[in-house]
């Protein structure tokens, strides 16, 4: 039996910011729906969210995910945070909600920070191993 991969999708640090976003987006609401908007169970799910995009994220954009995990977080408190009516009252949820809950922000944006700086490390010491061959130089005839 053959055995299954993980995937191994390489976003661009537009598309870890969109994949980051979108999806918190959707934990949010669903989190508002299965549990009232508990942000306890927001800032557990943002954790996985934030490896993910460090993890998925193409070599050359190694550096966006940590960027990119403060922006899916506001994106996705946008259907939890509590708020009345108005826009001046979702504001107020909205800002109270990112004040009480900057241990999650803090934990997921290090762990994508951590993430890339382990896979930046591995990828040195894989070039370190297996330097490119250059060419010969050009002799000059002369």
């Amino acid at each position: 039996m053959p055995r299954r991969r993980m995937p191994n999708p390489r976003l661009t640090g537009l598309g870890a910011g969109l994949f980051g976003s979108v999806l918190m987006c959707v934990l949010g609401g669903l989190d508002g729906l299965l549990f009232g908007g508990s942000l306890t169970v927001y800032g557990v799910l943002f954790l996985p969210v934030c490896v993910l995009t460090a993890l998925w994220v193409r070599d050359a954009d190694l550096l966006s995910a940590p960027v990119v995990a403060p922006i899916a977080f506001f994106v996705g408190l946008l259907p939890v945070a509590d708020g009345g009516k108005g826009v001046g009252a979702r504001l107020v949820g909205l800002v109270t909600a990112l004040a009480t809950q900057v241990g999650w922000l803090y934990g997921g944006t290090l762990l994508a920070a951590l993430t890339v700086l382990a896979r930046g490390l591995r990828r040195a010491a894989a070039r370190r191993r297996n330097p490119a061959r250059r060419p010969p130089a050009c002799r000059d005839p002369s």
